[in-house]
């Protein structure tokens, strides 16, 4: 497990500026990617996509609404986004230089990468420099313990469509946003994350045409 998460998580936070600027990762991957439906008609935007090391793309994330910044004098209250993290659904496998094995993905996969990229983009900004690395190590190890008990406490149910069909979500809020995630059909599971949008409101849909969504600016 932990090998599975030192590899998800380098994928999550590296750089990756290529990826932010292209859609090219997204038309690689061998999945359908998922956003928010129709009844959104704000702002969509790339974000980056996760690949193996043999170059499979396994999961990605797609923006909607404000792009998140890390700018002390961007106000975290002031955004208000929602971003879908798709991943595809993977069995146990061999890791690509054959040294080991993958833990099948699931929809704590889902939870975790979700919960991992609202920490990413709404840590507290004024903490001394010295001190953040230290706060985003022990908050992303809670957001993989509490991502690994889906059915524990601090997780509710909430039912949003997918494609028109209303699919059961673990759903989880805290003081930085929301959380939540699921299994949608496609062989894909679902995650989102967001703040100063409700959850309450959201749908999610298949995205037809990814080239449609911009390419997010190099702004943090």
């Amino acid at each position: 497990m932990e090998s599975t998460r030192r590899a998800v998580q380098s994928s999550v936070f590296a750089p990756a500026r290529a990826a932010h600027r292209s859609v090219d990762g997204y038309l690689m991957a061998a999945f359908p990617w998922y956003g928010l439906d129709e009844a959104f008609t704000g702002p969509r935007w790339l974000m980056q996509v996760g690949a193996a090391a043999d170059g499979t793309v396994e999961h990605g994330s797609t923006g909607h609404g404000d792009e998140p910044s890390l700018r002390v004098e961007t106000s975290p209250d002031e955004q208000r986004f929602a971003v879908v993290v798709t991943v595809a659904s993977r069995p146990l496998r061999r890791s690509a230089d054959g040294t080991g094995m993958l833990e099948a993905t699931s929809v704590s996969s889902a939870a975790w990468l979700a919960g991992s990229g609202l920490l990413s983009c709404t840590w507290p900004t004024h903490m001394e420099r010295a001190l953040r690395q230290d706060w985003l190590d022990q908050q992303t190890a809670i957001a993989w313990d509490l991502a690994d008990h889906l059915g524990g406490e601090g997780w509710a149910t909430l039912n949003l469509p997918v494609d028109g069909v209303p699919t059961p979500f673990h759903y989880r809020d805290s003081e930085y946003g929301w959380v939540l995630a699921g299994t949608a059909g496609n062989d894909v599971h679902i995650g989102a994350y967001g703040r100063g949008m409700s959850a309450y409101g959201l749908g999610f849909s298949v995205i037809q045409d990814i080239t449609g969504y911009r390419a997010a600016s190099d702004g943090s």
